[in-house]
C-alpha cells in the first residue's frame, strides 16, 4: 500500500478506530474540548437547519449533540467499527459510505446543511466528495467544514500543496500507524469550493485559548448561482 495515499488512510482509521472511540468519549483531546466541538456546533445552529449531513461523522458525537437541539440526523463513515459504535448510542440515523461511494450517488440525502468535521484529509476522495454536496442540499443549503488551520498546520514545512506524514503527536500513546494527509493552503480550500460550485459565504478561525493560534478553520459555503 502507498503510504502516501487516500487507502492508507482508510487503513489507519480502521486500526485506530477503537481508540479513537475512547478519545473522544472520554474527552482525552484538549482542543476539541476547548475550542473546537463547540465551534462546529455554534457554525451550525447560526444557521437554524432542520436536517444535517455528518459526512465523516466518526462515532457520532455531533449527531447526539445537534439531535439533542432538534435537527435531523444522518451520519456516514466509511469505518464500520465507527458506525457500529455511533448506530448503538442513537441520536441519528448512521451508514457506512466511503467518499468515492458517495459521489458515485450511492447516498440519497437532501438536507439543509452538510458538515465534514475533520473529516477531510485525503485527495481525489475529497475532490470527488466536493463535487456531490451541491446534490445533497435542499435550496439554499449550506456545507460547513472544519478542518485544520493551514497556516499552523503547516509547521516548518513549505507552504504548498501536496502529501504529509501523518502523526499522533499530542494524542494517546494507544494511537498506532498515523494516517498520512494531504495539505491544503487557504487558497487551495477556497479554490476547491469554487471550482466545486460553491460561494464561500464565512471563515472562522477558531483560537485556542492556550496557545493563541488558530485551532482550525471554519468554512461555510452555498451553492452558487
Amino acid at each position: 500500500m502507498e503510504p502516501l495515499s487516500d487507502a492508507k488512510i482508510v487503513d489507519s482509521w480502521q486500526k485506530n478506530a477503537l481508540t479513537w472511540i475512547s478519545a473522544v468519549r472520554e474527552e482525552q483531546i484538549e482542543s476539541r474540548n476547548l475550542v473546537t466541538n463547540q465551534a462546529i456546533i455554534d457554525a451550525i445552529l447560526s444557521r437554524s437547519p432542520n436536517s444535517v449531513l455528518d459526512i465523516g461523522c466518526g462515532e457520532g458525537w455531533l449527531a447526539r449533540e445537534l439531535t439533542a437541539k432538534g435537527i435531523h440526523v444522518m451520519g456516514v463513515d466509511v469505518i464500520p467499527t465507527l458506525i457500529e459504535q455511533a448506530q448503538a448510542a442513537g441520536g441519528g440515523d448512521f451508514f457506512v459510505a466511503s467518499y468515492e461511494e458517495i459521489a458515485e450517488g450511492k447516498l440519497r440525502a437532501s438536507v439543509d446543511v452538510a458538515v465534514c468535521n475533520f473529516a477531510l484529509f485525503g485527495k481525489e476522495p475529497v475532490e470527488g466528495l466536493f463535487r456531490v454536496v451541491p446534490s445533497l442540499l435542499k435550496p439554499r443549503g449550506l456545507f460547513i467544514v472544519q478542518t485544520l488551520h493551514p497556516v499552523v498546520a503547516c509547521g516548518d514545512s513549505p507552504y504548498q500543496e501536496g502529501w504529509r506524514q501523518g502523526s499522533w503527536a499530542g494524542f494517546s500513546s494507544n494511537f498506532t500507524d498515523p494516517a498520512p494527509w494531504y495539505f491544503r493552503t487557504l487558497e487551495n480550500w477556497i479554490e476547491l469550493f469554487v471550482v466545486s460550485g460553491f460561494r464561500l459565504m464565512e471563515m472562522h478561525e477558531p483560537i485556542h485559548p492556550k496557545t493563541q493560534q488558530p485551532a482550525s478553520v471554519i468554512f461555510i459555503a452555498e451553492v452558487a448561482g
